[in-house]
């Protein structure tokens, strides 16, 4: 009963995020602004992650099964795409080095950032 609460909780926010982004004047996802809502929930206190634990992990363990209809989708629309294939792939291989790159340098930089940091705090309190 405590899983299906937590449904109940989850599916509220995703139609308060779809009914909001339909009030927008543009065109804005309505999943991106159910996170937008439930992060600002984390940050008042009025919601707590640790309440909504069993219901992530759920989702979490079963998330291959949510990919299951955009791929049967894109299947049912391979004839559309087919002429587009090889630039849709050469998209896909170069969105992803440059996301690993950016990715690696980011966490290389806070890495220094957090070692200077440390010999820093670690002159002060020899000095």
């Amino acid at each position: 009963m405590k899983i299906l609460s937590q449904i109940a909780f989850m599916l509220l926010i995703c139609l308060a995020g779809q009914y909001i982004a339909s009030l927008l004047p543009m065109p804005f996802p309505g999943s991106v602004m159910s996170m937008v809502i439930l992060f600002i929930l984390f940050l008042l206190n009025w919601a707590k992650p640790q309440k909504l634990s069993e219901v992530n992990d759920f989702f979490l363990n079963n998330m291959s099964f949510f990919f299951v209809p955009s791929a049967v989708s894109i299947l049912t629309q391979f004839e559309l795409i087919k002429n587009n294939i090889v630039q849709i792939l050469i998209i896909c291989v170069v969105s992803l080095i440059v996301t690993f790159a950016v990715t690696a340098y980011t966490v290389t930089l806070v890495i220094n950032l957090q070692n200077k940091f440390r010999k820093k705090r670690q002159k002060e309190e020899t000095a």
